[in-house]
């Protein structure tokens, strides 16, 4: 299995596989394989070891990924809660910071998931 940026990529084709790296969507995974020369139909299994070098030298020259970007998001952040803005209250918080409602739908966020209907509603007594 080819390992790219301390992430063993999975057999899938080389477009998706790339996507498991964080900070690498479905576009910059398509303009890495672009620039490298590299079907993007190829399977990540199938690639030879010049494939792999070429793939991992591209991502290392131009790209911030994994810990170097999450590092970089996380300073970000602090920042924001450091300097008392709304949004790094939010995150402080742990709630949306980009203006959803969170009268509903801000449930993956804070942690609250309903696994069946009616679970964690409040009973309303009857008449």
């Amino acid at each position: 299995m080819a390992r790219i940026a301390g992430i063993t990529l999975p057999n899938k084709r080389m477009e998706i596989a790339l996507t498991y790296v964080y900070g690498i969507g479905r576009s910059t995974a398509n303009d890495i394989l672009t620039k490298t020369k590299i079907d993007k139909n190829t399977r990540a299994a199938d690639l030879t070891a010049a494939e792999e070098k070429l793939l991992r030298d591209e991502i290392e020259k131009g790209h911030k990924v994994e810990g170097e970007l999450r590092r970089d998001v996380q300073a970000h952040v602090k920042r924001l809660k450091e300097i008392g803005s709304y949004r790094g209250s939010r995150h402080a918080k742990g709630l949306p910071a980009r203006g959803q409602r969170t009268k509903t739908n801000s449930r993956t966020v804070r942690g609250n998931t309903r696994k069946t209907m009616g679970s964690g509603r409040t009973k309303v007594e009857k008449k």
